[in-house]
């Protein structure tokens, strides 16, 4: 099968019935990308939370799931007609597509923790798959560019669908000042 980057939305996204009065507010934004997610529940809350925010959410092939799954459409319940998702081939593709933008990788085996960066309108923020996280040579290749969300308990990581809000109202706490 030839992988392409979708440039259009993915059909489960697109406007069911479009509320024309609805437009994003233009604010400072960052761009959440989940590599090759497994749980199709949280990507729908992800898709619900990237409506709420007006971030893009990019999905890196292969995914765990069908993109068009019952427990997706029921976990993001009809704010998918707000989101901006994407699906992408692979990471390569999704890089390549974005040269000139800045990558920050989430993993439990980073140094830097989330809140020590100053976020830029554009940031992509990428997670990894629920089972395994990003590749460890990502982290290793980049390791200013891998953040941590510090954990005190047993616990080997939090929820993907927590992850991502924890870092994304980080991102747009800093560029919004609110």
């Amino acid at each position: 099968m030839l992988k392409q980057i979708r440039r259009k939305p993915h059909p489960f996204v697109e406007p069911v019935a479009v509320d024309r009065a609805w437009k994003p507010d233009g604010g400072p934004s960052v761009e959440v990308v989940l590599v090759e997610p497994e749980i199709p529940q949280n990507t729908g809350t992800i898709i619900r939370l990237c409506a709420a925010t007006s971030c893009p959410l990019h999905l890196v092939e292969p995914l765990g799931f069908s993109i068009d799954d019952r427990t997706v459409r029921r976990a993001g319940l009809d704010y998918r007609r707000y989101a901006t998702v994407l699906v992408h081939g692979s990471y390569q593709e999704l890089r390549d597509a974005h040269p000139d933008r800045r990558f920050w990788l989430t993993s439990k085996k980073a140094k830097r923790v989330y809140t020590q960066v100053e976020y830029q309108p554009g940031d992509f923020l990428v997670f990894g798959k629920e089972s395994i996280g990003l590749p460890e040579a990502w982290i290793e290749a980049d390791p200013e560019r891998a953040l941590v969300i510090p954990m005190f308990g047993p616990v080997r990581s939090v929820n993907l669908a927590n992850a991502v809000s924890i870092v994304l109202y980080e991102a747009l706490r800093q560029l919004r000042k609110f």
